[in-house]
């Protein structure tokens, strides 16, 4: 078990870029494992009067968006950790038990599911709300969904063993993470479920929906087995056959597979129907130019094993008669788009003014303006995106003396999209109130683009409000905000 423990939780993350993984299929009709990567787990959209949830799978490029029913969610046993020895946990087991947790920061090694409302409109429903409910929680422990304050205190969403429903309203363009603590080991069915009321005063609702997860290791999976193909050559001729293997690293006993073409123009990857050996046959032809085909294996579950990375068939033009001719083949490689999120480094810093009481005497204030943020986003599909900011540690004055990063909060705002990029600025965040949370210690959305938008280059913006205790220090305090676009 890995040494983990609750700083973790509120730890900085990267600049997070777009990455190249092996193509997903995005049939409805196999079921999917995610065990590692960004995922928007509860995804909720709305679209000819009906509200549903779908899972919008990133760690794929460009991502994917799935069914709920198509999908396990496996916390991997290296989430393990033992609850720590701090009462305002007792809710996750006695100190020292152990739980299997993913974070509500980043960690590579492991899944990060959020939920996600980025995709629906304003003025839509009413209050610009929909609310989310967990129904029911069965397993073989208990689950609970919480964030973190910037004091490190849990702020719990979902509970499974203290009654359910449990309900959260959530705003449009929320793109969130919580902390997903399960108790043991084990296949978990969590039952989710949105609703809304339209600003006509329809109300509208998913019903619920079952969400597979699986704590620890997935059956039969005594060692891991990658996937490759051979047999692909550099250029075919018009009418050649062509053979691709599927190889197995280590060879294992198992032997159902799917093979998997996506041509160009085509976002979805397509199932090759009768096509469930290691080997897959067929002829060249100038309309398969340029298609890339991928590999999956199956286990005796009809759970994916291993996905091979995609090869590309290359068909030459016939010879032209008579005389001679030349084929140039120019091409744009749609996989090396990325999502980059910068800013000027001779443009980085803020100073505030000097923090001066409020009208009501009770509290430290002042104001300024984030500098510019720019997103950047060349991924082919338009995946669309969410570019957020938070203060991981607190700020730092002198004498060693502190106050949280929750005493910071921002009004997002867009300062400048190109045409069609549907870019959204962030919801308000307050500074940091008792009992309610708030600022900026906690990861905030600074803007966001849709699915099918967001291509191009947009800048971000926020103005920033300060509100500290009368109590605090006198002196010049500094901090680092950490910005990320997934």
């Amino acid at each position: 078990m890995r040494a983990r423990g609750f700083a973790a939780l509120l730890t900085g993350v990267m600049v997070i870029f777009g990455t190249v993984l092996a193509p997903t299929a995005a049939s409805a009709a196999e079921r999917t494992v995610l065990s590692k990567g960004h995922a928007d787990a509860i995804d909720v959209r709305y679209s000819d009067g009906e509200l549903s949830l779908k899972v919008n799978d990133d760690t794929v490029s460009p991502a994917v968006v799935r069914d709920p029913a198509d999908v396990t969610f496996q916390v991997l046993p290296e989430a393990a950790m033992a609850v720590p020895d701090d009462s305002r946990f007792a809710f996750l087991g006695p100190a020292g038990s152990q739980i299997w947790l993913l974070p509500m920061t980043q960690d590579p090694d492991l899944l990060w599911p959020g939920w996600n409302t980025t995709t629906l409109e304003s003025d839509v429903f009413e209050g610009d709300t929909v609310r989310l409910s967990l129904v029911e929680a069965q397993g073989p422990g208990n689950v609970t969904l919480f964030t973190q304050d910037s004091f490190g205190g849990p702020i719990i969403k979902f509970r499974g063993d203290d009654g359910l429903p449990d309900a959260i309203d959530v705003p449009v363009h929320t793109h969130a993470h919580s902390n997903w603590a399960f108790s043991a080991l084990g296949d978990y069915t969590l039952t989710f479920q949105a609703d809304a009321r339209l600003t006509d005063g329809t109300t509208i609702s998913t019903g619920p929906v079952d969400y597979s997860f699986l704590v620890g290791e997935l059956p039969g999976n005594g060692s891991e087995v990658s996937l490759s193909i051979s047999g692909m050559a550099d250029e075919y001729q018009p009418n050649d056959t062509v053979t691709l293997t599927a190889v197995q690293t280590p060879q294992t006993e198992l032997d159902s597979y799917h093979w998997f073409s996506k041509c160009p123009g085509a976002s979805d990857w397509t199932t090759i129907t009768g096509e469930a050996g290691a080997s897959y046959s067929f002829t060249a032809t100038r309309e398969l130019n340029a298609c890339e085909y991928v590999a999956k294996l199956y286990d005796d579950d009809d759970v994916v094993s291993a996905v091979s990375e995609a090869v590309i068939l290359w068909v030459a033009f016939a010879p032209a008669e008579p005389g001679s001719s030349q084929t140039i083949t120019a091409s744009i490689d749609e996989t090396q788009g990325s999502l980059v999120i910068s800013v000027d480094p001779d443009d980085r810093a803020v100073v505030l003014p000097p923090a001066q009481l409020n009208s009501a005497g009770d509290r430290w204030e002042s104001s300024g303006e984030l500098r510019p943020v720019t997103v950047t986003d060349t991924r082919a599909g338009q995946p669309g995106w969410s570019a957020s900011g938070q203060i991981p540690d607190d700020f730092a004055g002198p004498d060693d003396a502190t106050f949280s990063a929750g005493y910071l909060g921002w009004t997002p705002r867009v300062l400048a999209q190109g045409a069609g990029q549907g870019v959204i600025a962030g919801p308000e965040v307050a500074p940091y109130v008792v009992g309610s949370g708030g600022g900026l210690g906690s990861s905030a959305v600074l803007g966001s683009a849709p699915n099918d938008a967001g291509r191009g280059t947009a800048q971000l913006g926020a103005g920033l409000r300060l509100s500290l205790p009368t109590e605090t220090a006198a002196g010049t305090y500094t901090a680092t905000l950490t910005l990320t676009a997934i």
